[in-house]
């Protein structure tokens, strides 16, 4: 799979302990507009997506992840690779000197009809709620001040890979 960019902040002791954590994210679009998680509370735009867990495949996760976090269900046979970003940087929990993780990028097309949500506690307590959403709306709001204690890296990451699949006309020209 291809790297579209790495986020390194160069601000960590790499010999300390680290937390590893790879996640898988799925990318649907539709009509010029992106399957997205739209928090309420904290007014930001992730793909759908998350961890990976023991014994689970990148495409098993994303399309497990789909589902719970957007209630979208995942055409398996259309999965593609689209890249991945690495990210490296101080850790924001105690204990901890570092977190390491690569995000991997699925294009897929998803179910028309889509089913309830099974959201974690956070997740839940921050809103969460799928929409589709024009790019240049999410980038905008994840570039805007105020997201209470969500991690800027993260949202910058997601407004990256919006620009790249614009970029590469992802969203129609």
């Amino acid at each position: 799979m291809r790297l579209l960019f790495a986020i390194d902040t160069k601000d960590y002791d790499i010999n300390g302990t680290g937390f590893i954590r790879h996640s898988a994210r799925c990318i649907t679009i539709k009509t010029g507009r992106a399957a997205m998680v739209y928090s309420r509370k904290y007014d930001y735009y992730k793909f759908p997506g998350g961890g990976i867990e023991p014994g689970e495949t990148k495409e098993q996760a994303m399309i497990r992840e789909t589902l719970e976090e957007a209630g979208l269900a995942v055409i398996p046979s259309t999965v593609r690779e689209f890249g991945y970003v690495h990210r490296i940087q101080r850790s924001l929990y105690e204990g901890e000197d570092y977190l390491l993780q690569d995000n991997f990028y699925y294009l897929c097309e998803v179910e028309d009809a889509t089913a309830s949500q099974a959201l974690c506690e956070y997740e839940a307590s921050e809103g969460f709620t799928l929409v589709w959403v024009e790019p240049e709306k999410a980038i905008a709001a994840n570039r805007s001040p105020g997201h209470g204690p969500k991690d800027p890296l993260m949202l910058e990451r997601e407004a990256r890979v919006l620009e790249i699949l614009k970029e590469e006309g992802l969203f129609g020209r």
